[in-house]
């Protein structure tokens, strides 16, 4: 990994900030050391232990695209261009856990219904064109509402997001199954009315107190606006070339209180190996002044049969937070080495980069920076409200040297080669709040508008979104 030199020189600034300004926190080594108590040993029950909870979600999208952007829908029969898509969706969640059994193995269930309700299924608002679920003909289905041939919406469907058994001994769970799993290249995606899950088997261990093993196998994804499951595809390849498996596998250390690192490792079968290194780490005091420091680092290299053409990159972004009492404000850089996307697993968030927003920032060669400032209420007597706001700004675009499709028209990133001196900026306003108590308690609101505007062939276009999101928990047993 290469840093460039505007990213030693902010780190550079900002470590002397640091130390001239934050109060000092403890930067004690704490030694690796088995664990004392074994979650195991305090099972309840298989029945004893059990739970039925759920969450219901509305979420609303409207998006306007500018610059002359055309979504289409059809209209008697004819593909018709409009400007704006409108997506109404509440989702449902119900999942029942059981508790572990008793003695040195323990077992437990988890089952969890999704139910989505089209609350709007107006085609022309829907802009879904050819309709069916999300494929690879043109302007086909509708990536967050599920949408029938034609285009027209399915008013309701049902489908089990998770169904998982679970094995413990002492601090280590084999879960097997449909299921959440969470890592930098394998991770569920939560921002549609329904999360996505995963088919497979995962070990996750915490034997040590301060460092903790994950290794996973997967081979179908359950999509967020799906009934069906699928293969594993890539975010930005041409979406048709799929992997029959995906292996990762992570280690995460906590040296001092301050700091936690990671570092992963996964493979797509025939597709990419790709390894992540992550670093966090918090100096001082927020109530006087703190400083948070991240870095992310992604290494892809083609594996196998290389379906999707060669890859050769290294990306990576840092970023700075100082925060004072209810006030934060980050600065990130993000820079993307290879002549091809920054690319990841679709129906996945295992983007772990500071620039990822509507826009994933991730161009060739691309270069990007953001500003962030965001402002908890609660220091100012309003529990539970926090606003934000931010820009974002990428440059340098240049796919002109990509050659990993070996000549193959449409193979892997091909088209990519027109992007060339491509740049970008997005801005975006956000305000939440978290119901602090009573009934509704823990039920979160958040609403946010974004803009971004893009260069002629710069792939994410110029749109506006302005989402409203509700999101209310509850619990039956």
């Amino acid at each position: 990994m290469k840093l460039s030199s505007t990213a030693l020189l902010a780190l550079a600034i900002s470590s002397v900030t640091a130390t001239a300004y934050a109060e000092s926190q403890s930067q004690a080594f704490t030694p690796v050391t088995v664990k004392e108590k074994s979650a195991q040993s305090a099972a309840t029950g298989f029945v004893e232990g059990q739970s039925i909870s759920g969450t219901t979600r509305n979420w609303y999208a409207n998006e306007q695209l500018k610059r002359g952007g055309q979504f289409a829908y059809k209209k008697n029969g004819i593909s018709t261009d409009t400007d704006r898509r409108i997506n109404w969706v509440q989702g449902t969640i119900i999942k029942y856990n059981s508790g572990f059994t008793e003695g040195p193995v323990g077992i437990s269930t988890e089952v969890a219904a999704y139910n989505a309700i089209a609350l709007d299924r107006d085609r022309k608002d829907l802009a879904s064109n050819n309709g069916g679920a999300p494929g690879t003909r043109p302007g086909a289905g509708n990536n967050r509402t599920l949408t029938e041939e034609g285009g027209d919406a399915v008013g309701q469907w049902s489908k089990l997001g998770l169904a998982n058994v679970k094995a413990r001994i002492s601090n280590t769970t084999l879960t097997a199954g449909r299921q959440n799993f969470s890592s930098p290249m394998v991770d569920v995606i939560g921002n549609r009315a329904l999360p996505s899950s995963f088919e497979g088997v995962s070990l996750h261990s915490e034997e040590l107190e301060n460092l903790s093993f994950d290794v996973g196998t997967f081979d179908r994804n359950s999509p967020r606006t799906e009934q069906s499951q699928r293969k594993f595809r890539t975010e930005y390849a041409n979406g048709i070339v799929e992997t029959d498996h995906v292996h990762t596998a992570g280690i995460t250390y906590t040296p001092f209180a301050s700091l936690t690192t990671s570092l992963w490792a996964t493979q797509a079968e025939d597709i990419w190996n790709q390894y992540y290194f992550g670093a966090s780490h918090v100096l001082g005091d927020s109530s006087i002044l703190s400083l948070t420091t991240g870095l992310n680092y992604y290494k892809t290299q083609e594996e196998g049969k290389a379906l999707i053409g060669n890859i050769d990159n290294d990306t990576y972004s840092l970023s700075f937070g100082l925060t004072h009492q209810a006030h934060s404000l980050t600065f990130s850089y993000q820079e993307i080495n290879g002549d091809e996307y920054f690319d990841y697993l679709h129906e996945t968030n295992g983007i772990y980069l500071a620039n990822s927003l509507l826009s994933d920032f991730n161009g060739p060669n691309e270069k990007s920076f953001q500003v962030a400032y965001g402002l908890n209420m609660a220091e100012y007597g309003v529990p539970g409200l926090k606003f934000n706001i931010y820009q974002a700004r990428g440059w340098g675009i240049d796919g002109t040297h990509y050659k990993g499709n070996g000549g193959v028209v449409g193979k892997g990133y091909d088209g990519i080669q027109a992007q060339d001196g491509e740049h970008h900026y997005e801005y975006g306003i956000g305000a939440s709040y978290a119901v602090q108590s009573g009934p509704l308690k823990a039920t979160a609101i958040r609403a946010t508008y974004t803009a971004h505007r893009a260069s002629e062939n710069q792939a994410d276009g110029s749109i506006n979104e302005f989402r409203l999101v509700t999101t209310i928990p509850f619990n039956i047993l």
